[in-house]
């Protein structure tokens, strides 16, 4: 791993997992993504990693609903835009990649291999349900996978990649990791690579941090010196998991996608109130976050400004 000069914080502003009846401070709305957004950028964060949803917290795939949250941001501030491609597990890959074909970004999700991503559990823990469609939508992850086929991911690297995209290559377990290399040897998948290593899905690689000790040291072994490295755990983990991730030398991410709370028992009220959180431990690590630009050199993006268009 090339360990970070400085630390790139991003902040996972909504995802598609959790849902409006687990917290009130879930963002929803497009305004709402957006305020979120740009608070999180205030507080420190280089890169915003986007969903959509409709009002009422349904996923959503329109690109038109994306365009409503990106304008203030890019209006506001320079951040680094990283735009969704996994969408939800129950859209179509066509779905999943239209907000991205849409907006060319300079930075893409990209799930790296197909997987149960199962959280079903929600519904165990809800009394209370704010919306008709909450309860069905997560019991249906527990029969149906997560599809992230080789051709599918092929054909993500090279018509994004066409427009200039970068990738944060997300592998949920240690597998995920082999199947990059893989596309790094066929040159669809191009240095320096950023790995984010996702750890506590049900389905995929477990919150032990022994786990993500030996994620970096297979990505070291793949990958050299060749990429950059990122983890964030599902729930209650998140704040370990980023600070064990900033002090071997890597990046952190947070945010409301990942997880709901601030600590034990305690709902976090906004998503800048983890970047605060996170900012802090690393600083008093004696480290220093990274601005967008900083961000941008460290993982050779090409900026804001859209190619071939």
């Amino acid at each position: 791993m090339r360990a970070a000069e400085k630390v790139i914080i991003t902040t996972a502003i909504t995802g598609s997992v959790n849902i409006p009846s687990q917290s009130p401070y879930l963002p929803l709305s497009a305004a709402e993504v957006s305020k979120a957004a740009l608070e999180a950028i205030a507080a420190g964060s280089a890169v915003v990693h986007l969903h959509a949803r409709h009002p009422d917290g349904r996923p959503a795939f329109e690109p038109a609903v994306f365009d409503e949250i990106l304008e203030p941001i890019t209006a506001e501030t320079d951040a680094v835009i990283n735009i969704t491609t996994g969408g939800a597990s129950s859209m179509t890959m066509d779905q999943r990649l239209a907000a991205a074909h849409h907006v060319r970004p300079e930075l893409a999700s990209m799930n790296m291999g197909s997987m149960n991503f199962v959280y079903s559990g929600i519904a165990d823990k809800v009394t209370e349900w704010k919306h008709d469609w909450e309860k069905p939508y997560v019991l249906t992850t527990y029969s149906h996978p997560f599809v992230n086929t080789f051709d599918k991911i092929e054909h993500t690297l090279r018509t994004l990649g066409a427009a200039g995209t970068r990738f944060e290559y997300e592998c949920y377990d240690i597998g995920h990791l082999y199947s990059l290399a893989h596309f790094v040897e066929q040159g669809l998948a191009k240095p320096p690579l950023l790995i984010q290593g996702v750890f506590g899905v049900l389905g995929g690689i477990g919150a032990d941090h022994a786990n993500l000790e030996h994620m970096v040291r297979i990505a070291d072994k793949l990958f050299g010196d060749d990429y950059q490295f990122s983890a964030f755990a599902a729930g209650r983990d998140q704040l370990a998991f980023g600070t064990h991730s900033a002090w071997l030398g890597g990046h952190v991410r947070v945010g409301l996608e990942d997880s709901l709370w601030i600590g034990k028992g305690k709902l976090a009220e906004s998503n800048a109130q983890q970047v605060r959180k996170i900012r802090a431990v690393v600083e008093d690590m004696g480290k220093q976050i990274a601005t967008p630009d900083e961000a941008r050199a460290m993982l050779a993006l090409r900026g804001a400004t859209k190619e071939n268009a």
